[in-house]
């Protein structure tokens, strides 16, 4: 699987369809998260598939155990490729989660992007952001889960800490490093030197004159790495 996930961060079905048509040849997974979902359902996720579409359901669920593993269950039900739980809900969470019958591969999110290190402190969290991210990494991995959420800058220390086999999702990624209102960001060839398996991509390709010829250049600067577009898990 390619290692691009194209965030369809719009406002109405008509426009995730027509760039989930458009880009399906191109793009293997693509991110639905809480906007779209909330306003339309599984049935846009059926719609989706039906293109041939993979889905990341980023719809971060933080709750008590059993409901967490009864939304697990349910984002399964839907055919759903992988789905998103908050690393910080705590062990018996993650493992319920993980428990979850037919589940989709599930990735723990870790620290925001948005996030720095003053507003880790303003929560009342001590550790820095990277120990943080080392953290929920080393949970999320003891509780059963297929990887987590984390910035580039954290991707090694994951990687060494929890094993190649776990999986790392990077959002944040631009085509030149910048940030809006992320503030950990990356470039796609940086996040895969550090070795995410994934990495997200939303505006840079959605909001371009071009979508297509946008993934075309994302997948031009991963060629000079040796593997390319390799694979991910």
């Amino acid at each position: 699987m390619r290692p691009l996930i194209v965030a369809l961060d719009v406002e109405t079905d008509d426009e995730a369809l027509r760039l989930a048509k458009k880009l399906a040849p191109h793009v293997d997974l693509f991110k639905v998260g809480p906007v779209l979902f909330l306003k339309y359902g599984g049935s846009l996720l059926e719609r989706l598939q039906r293109l041939g579409a993979k889905i990341f359901l980023d719809l971060k669920f933080h709750d008590i155990p059993s409901v967490v593993q009864k939304a697990v269950e349910r984002a399964g039900e839907w055919g759903v490729y992988s789905a998103t739980v908050h690393a910080a809900g705590g062990q018996a969470m993650l493992e319920a989660a993980s428990q979850a019958t037919h589940r989709p591969r599930l990735w723990g999110v870790t620290v925001l992007t948005s996030l720095d290190q003053k507003d880790l402190s303003a929560i009342g969290i001590q550790r820095t952001v990277k120990d943080q991210v080392d953290h929920l990494a080393l949970t999320a991995k003891k509780a059963g889960l297929d990887g987590v959420i984390a910035s580039v800058q954290e991707t090694k220390d994951i990687k060494k800490r929890c094993g190649s086999d776990f999986s790392v999702v990077t959002p944040g990624i631009r085509l030149v490093d910048e940030s809006d209102d992320q503030k950990r960001t990356n470039t796609p060839v940086e996040a895969v030197k550090n070795g995410a398996d994934f990495f997200v991509m939303g505006r840079p390709i959605i909001q371009a004159t071009d979508p297509v010829a946008a993934v075309q250049s994302v997948y031009e600067s991963l060629s000079s790495l040796t593997g390319g577009t390799r694979d991910a898990r």
